[in-house]
């Protein structure tokens, strides 16, 4: 049987290879909505047992577009996870989100076009309308926010943060639009993440890390590959000191709104949910329907 573990980290390959991490195991999960992006790597980090998954898989294999959203939060919820810390490389619509800078964005705004794979674990048979006002924890927020401060990176908290549908980066009109809508950040992995892992009552947030100012920034060199490897690897032990401390103060025993984000979302008659949509979804949903 695999072992429970509640906190889990949505992020790149230098993340599970931090020599803090001990005890490591690798798992092998495969979900209704296929196989995740990787196989799940379990290490113990500030005496805790932490889920580490590769977003764009080992190796990079996997566009913005088809990272297998629903199976990785499917398959970490099978492993009991109740918070997800996603790191993100994102650019910048504001002066003062400079690259080498982190913030910790509290809204979202969806621009894909595409299904990306599954929006949502509720298809017709089985319908939930899950609330996300908030879609990113407040409480996890904070504690993110207080850990990238302690780890000595400059932080920012709070702004808007719009996915676009990638794998391309913006036009100089669509990012001027971006900044006239009021966005702060723009990246292309949060949305339907953040989405599905309200569905799947996981607490989650972001540390968003700006390698970039886009391509709205006339004085600046427009966003390249180059330029983003370039500050995450700059960056990347603030990072990984940012999520220890995180790990080490995380409290994955304390109340918390987004862990009965479904209490009040059904809209399909029980009596109308078949066993087969029941059991596909048990992991999400069996404390309402067992």
């Amino acid at each position: 049987m695999t072992e429970t573990v509640k906190i889990a980290v949505i992020g790149g390959s230098g993340l599970y290879n931090m020599p803090e991490i001990t005890a490591k195991t690798t798992v092998a999960i495969d979900t209704p909505f296929g196989k995740p992006s990787a196989d799940i790597v379990i290490g113990t980090l500030r005496g805790k047992r932490v889920a580490f998954l590769p977003r764009h898989g080992a190796g990079h294999v996997h566009s913005p577009t088809t990272v297998p959203y629903r199976a990785n939060i499917y398959a970490l919820k099978t492993l009991g996870v109740s918070h997800i810390i996603s790191v993100s490389a994102c650019g910048s619509l504001r002066e003062d989100y400079a690259p080498g800078h982190i913030a910790i964005p509290d809204q979202l705004y969806d621009n894909t076009k595409s299904e990306r794979g599954g929006r949502t674990f509720f298809e017709t048979g089985f319908v939930a309308h899950v609330g996300v006002a908030e879609p990113f924890c407040p409480e996890l927020c904070d504690l993110l926010y207080k850990s990238v401060e302690t780890a000595g990176g400059t932080v920012h908290q709070g702004g808007t943060f719009i996915t676009i549908e990638g794998p391309r980066f913006s036009t100089r009109g669509e990012s001027n639009i971006f900044r006239q809508w009021g966005c702060s950040l723009v990246g292309m992995t949060t949305s339907p993440e953040a989405y599905l892992a309200r569905e799947a009552e996981i607490a989650y947030a972001t540390i968003a890390h700006v390698t970039d100012y886009d391509v709205w920034h006339v004085s600046e060199e427009p966003v390249t590959v180059d330029m983003v490897i370039k500050t995450l690897t700059e960056s990347l032990k603030t990072i990984q000191q940012a999520l220890s401390y995180a790990v080490e103060n995380l409290d994955v025993d304390a109340a918390c709104s987004c862990h009965d984000a479904l209490q009040s979302a059904f809209i399909t008659a029980p009596d109308s949910i078949s066993d087969e949509q029941k059991e596909k979804l048990k992991p999400i949903t069996g404390r309402y329907f067992d």
